[in-house]
């Protein structure tokens, strides 16, 4: 069986999303990030760095954090949404990886300097905003062509990257300039599974 250790995040709702399409059976353990549940003991055990989601397969004894090696473990458990053809595979993993190492960190730090920073600093904002605005022009650049961020097929890397895309709109983080993005967000937002994923363990209700 696998338990999953989340709250409403970005990060949280790829793997709760990912469960759901693939009808996986699992555990969901709500770990509290408001209440300081994230830094106590036993769950630092299973993340020292203490940050969700976490993931443990008692089936294999396997223990993961960090969202991208979730979604690839759960694709690679269940054969489904990472192609086994290789140019598609690698296709989709390129883009997983854009969104591990450029989106969802650079968005955190728009959402960081937006919203919650004490001390409103211009020039950091602005860098954000402009920095946020080339990765969605580079988004919507493969999406003018592509249904799908690996290509023809739905994937990982599109729920990696809807799981930020989906706070975005909450907070008011307007795409609308982006046509292909926005149509492929709507697109996405309309699966079963991505609509459920959303609520678990609770809706996220802003910022």
């Amino acid at each position: 069986m696998i338990d999953l250790y989340t709250d409403s995040s970005p990060n949280g709702f790829k793997v709760t999303i990912a469960l759901e399409e693939l009808a996986l059976p699992y555990r969901l353990h709500h770990v509290r990030i408001e209440a300081n549940e994230h830094k106590q003991p036993e769950f630092l055990a299973l993340n020292p760095h203490g940050r969700i989601p976490v993931m443990t397969d008692d089936e294999t004894a396997v223990v993961l954090f960090e969202s991208a090696a979730i979604l690839l473990y759960l694709a690679g458990k269940t054969g489904q949404l990472l192609s086994k053809d290789p140019v598609q595979r690698w296709e989709t993993i390129k883009w997983l990886q854009f969104h591990s190492s450029s989106v969802g960190p650079i968005l955190g730090q728009r959402v960081h300097f937006e919203l919650f920073a004490q001390e409103k600093i211009p020039a950091a904002i602005e860098r954000y905003r402009r920095l946020v605005n080339d990765l969605f022009t580079v988004l919507d650049t493969r999406l003018a062509d592509h249904p799908y961020l690996a290509g023809q097929d739905y994937s990982i890397a599109d729920i990696a990257h809807f799981g930020w895309m989906h706070i975005a709109r909450i907070i008011d983080f307007d795409f609308s300039q982006y046509p292909h993005m926005s149509a492929w967000h709507d697109r996405v937002a309309q699966r079963p599974a991505v609509r459920k994923g959303i609520t678990l363990p609770e809706p996220a209700t802003g910022a």
